[in-house]
């Protein structure tokens, strides 16, 4: 399982013209599941992304996680993380299969509801993400069990 964490002042997703996520203050997410991922990485990760502190405090110092400021988390479904790239035109034999990637990613979602509010883009669809980065701040998130 990967994420792709962006700390943003504002993101959003759109699909076929409609705005499907918004999102202030907080973390923008691309969500992206291997083929061995389970339950098991989604509830590590839904922690770790809560908990994280890559937000400012009073001294300018990262040490506020998005709980602590109140932000949002808006997670978009990502297959393309798990892209192999020895070619020139990408596979993607190492991401989970598309119905069990839908579960998991529901999963997560609500594993992360449990912290912040959630916005989502929409599994599956041709997505338009918007986000103004707030730093710039990109951080790689991953466990891999063994």
């Amino acid at each position: 399982m990967k994420l792709v964490i962006q700390r943003v002042t504002s993101a959003s997703v759109e699909v076929e013209g409609k705005i499907v996520g918004e999102i202030d203050d907080g973390l923008m997410v691309l969500v992206g599941f291997g083929e061995t991922d389970t339950t098991r990485e989604a509830d590590y990760l839904a922690r770790r992304l809560a908990k994280l502190r890559i937000f400012h405090d009073d001294e300018e110092r990262m040490n506020r996680s998005v709980m602590d400021i109140g932000g949002k988390l808006l997670l978009v479904p990502q297959f393309t993380l798990y892209a192999h790239t020895k070619k020139n035109r990408p596979s993607f034999h190492k991401a989970l299969a598309p119905d069990k990637a839908t579960e998991l990613f529901d999963y997560f979602t609500e594993k992360c509801r449990e912290f912040v509010d959630v916005e989502t883009g929409e599994f599956g669809a041709f997505m338009k993400v918007s986000l103004l980065n707030n730093g710039p701040v990109t951080i790689l998130l991953e466990k891999e069990f063994e």
